[in-house]
């Protein structure tokens, strides 16, 4: 069932289905919150659903934190698209400028950040691989800018979280070998 509602947002996303609108997609300002929306449905609520059935207080917070965080690593695209994005979609770059549109992506650094506290098992290495993380999100916030690199989102920004797998994995074999 899950999957036939993020399929069908999915689709709402990208067919035409609106008369005056092409997609959703064309609807200023839900683009991201699209794009967030099923990919913290797809990479948390449903393995977790297809396993469990349940859905508690810390897959709650998992998914809002996921959430947060496909927004935060959008921005850098979203300041790159800016000078190739009709000014119909009034993405947050066009409604509160390049500089806003930072200063919004930090306080969404900073809200995935304190999820992490709030979480009922708080391992130290979670804290280390979120502060790392968090640190890097801000940098590659600020370093987003209009003309930016041809490879700086599509390859550094996207990298991000593999690199955050990396250090979860080098942790984990660090702490495991003590």
């Amino acid at each position: 069932m899950g999957l036939l509602v993020l399929g069908g947002i999915t689709a709402l996303y990208a067919l035409p289905v609106l008369p005056r609108h092409r997609n959703f997609r064309s609807l200023s300002g839900l683009k991201i919150l699209i794009v967030a929306l099923v990919w913290a449905g797809t990479t948390v609520i449903l393995p977790v659903y297809s396993e469990t059935s349940q859905i508690d207080y810390d897959i709650q917070l998992e998914t809002v934190q996921r959430f947060l965080l496909v927004l935060v690593l959008l921005v850098p695209f979203e300041i790159r698209d800016l000078k190739y994005d009709h000014a119909d979609l009034k993405t947050l770059p066009q409604r509160l400028g390049v500089v806003g549109a930072r200063r919004i992506g930090y306080v969404w650094v900073l809200l995935f950040y304190t999820i992490t506290f709030l979480k009922s098992n708080v391992e130290p290495t979670l804290i280390i691989s979120n502060t790392v993380f968090g640190l890097l999100l801000l940098l590659a916030l600020y370093r987003s800018k209009k003309n930016q690199s041809k490879y700086y989102a599509s390859f550094w920004v996207e990298a991000l979280p593999i690199i955050w797998w990396s250090i979860v994995v080098l942790l984990n074999k660090t702490t495991n070998s003590l």
